[in-house]
């Protein structure tokens, strides 16, 4: 199983110097997120400075043009020489409305349509065929040759979505070429989830299992000792509450019969009470979504949960200072424990 972790540069100008410190953890990619900069920049200048791979997770597709998207996942693919992955996501409607002022409505046809429209300009462009896409929210019928990028030798850069819902899910099994399962997720959820959608969404187009790249997302909670995993698994709560006070991920919480948290965590969100929040996510259910212990430790329940479905594994540490031979200790577990979760 690959390993991915989160391009961590303050700054996009620290891109390159941070990306050459995690290439040296023994990491096999990097991966940028829609935050407080633009999600292409920090990889644009990593792709000089590293030979990893490289994956925006995940660029918001609604308030961009399909074309603009393409654009920017084609000159990457080609700085990168091939090593680029567009992930894509939908947000929540009001990010989507307030804070982007874009449109919102329809998610799962909307990012149908979007990801046949960017298949359309990639054919184009790689074929030379006239570009003529209707689709219900997107259309696309003008390219001349002046708007046409050269033809990449490794072929358009794959497009993969983050979901969790099951249609969602259903619809990227059916027409994406990689899935991002959520980090807020378990076991549980995904058994009686996100597989069968993933199976659903396979069997709809017409696709086998081997045409879906799916990429386990997981929160970790992880240090080289006691004190520092204690510490990491306090920070991790405050994100899971986060999640968990958002209504769309009230699914995940129901699958682990922790769902009467939600409404409570809503509503100290709304007054900003976030350490009251974390003091409702008990240890067990924090065990249950996060990975938590020692690198070796977390490596075993990653590939207990991920290894026989997934091909890679992104791993965050939110909110707590981690260590880069930390990083390393985990990303070598990694690499070397079996697909069964042993060591």
């Amino acid at each position: 199983m690959k390993v991915d972790v989160f391009l961590s540069a303050i700054e996009p100008t620290d891109a390159p110097n941070r990306a050459r410190e995690l290439a040296a953890t023994g990491v096999d990619g990097l991966f940028s997120f829609e935050g407080p900069h633009d999600v292409f920049f920090p990889l644009v200048l990593a792709s000089q400075a590293v030979e990893l791979d490289l994956m925006t997770n995940v660029a918001i597709a609604f308030p961009r043009s399909p074309m603009h998207m393409a654009n920017a996942a084609w000159d990457l693919a080609g700085l990168s020489s091939g090593r680029f992955r567009l992930g894509l996501g939908t947000q929540i409607k009001p990010h989507i409305e307030k804070r982007y002022g874009s449109t919102w409505s329809a998610p799962v046809s909307r990012m149908r349509d979007y990801v046949g429209a960017l298949k359309a300009i990639f054919h184009a462009w790689e074929s030379g065929e006239r570009l003529n896409y209707r689709g219900p929210f997107f259309t696309h019928t003008l390219m001349t040759p002046n708007f046409t990028p050269r033809s990449l030798a490794w072929g358009p850069p794959p497009i993969y979505i983050g979901a969790l819902g099951p249609n969602l899910t259903a619809m990227t099994a059916e027409v994406a070429d990689g899935l991002l399962v959520m980090p807020f997720n378990s076991m549980a959820h995904f058994e009686t989830v996100t597989r069968p959608a993933i199976n659903a969404g396979l069997a709809a187009g017409g696709r086998v299992a081997s045409d879906l790249d799916v990429v386990a997302e997981v929160i970790v909670a992880t240090g080289d000792s006691d004190a520092t995993i204690a510490a990491a698994l306090k920070a991790v709560k405050g994100l899971l509450s986060f999640y968990g006070s958002t209504p769309a991920y009230k699914t995940v919480l129901d699958a682990q019969e922790y769902g009467h948290l939600q409404p409570d965590l809503n509503q100290l969100s709304k007054t900003g009470d976030w350490l009251g929040m974390m003091a409702l996510i008990p240890d067990d259910l924090a065990r249950r979504i996060a990975v938590v212990g020692t690198p070796q430790e977390c490596a075993i329940e990653i590939h207990r949960r991920f290894g026989a479905v997934a091909s890679r594994v992104c791993v965050y540490f939110p909110g707590y200072a981690i260590s880069d031979d930390t990083i390393a200790a985990l990303a070598s577990a990694i690499h070397e424990t079996a697909p069964g979760g042993t060591a």
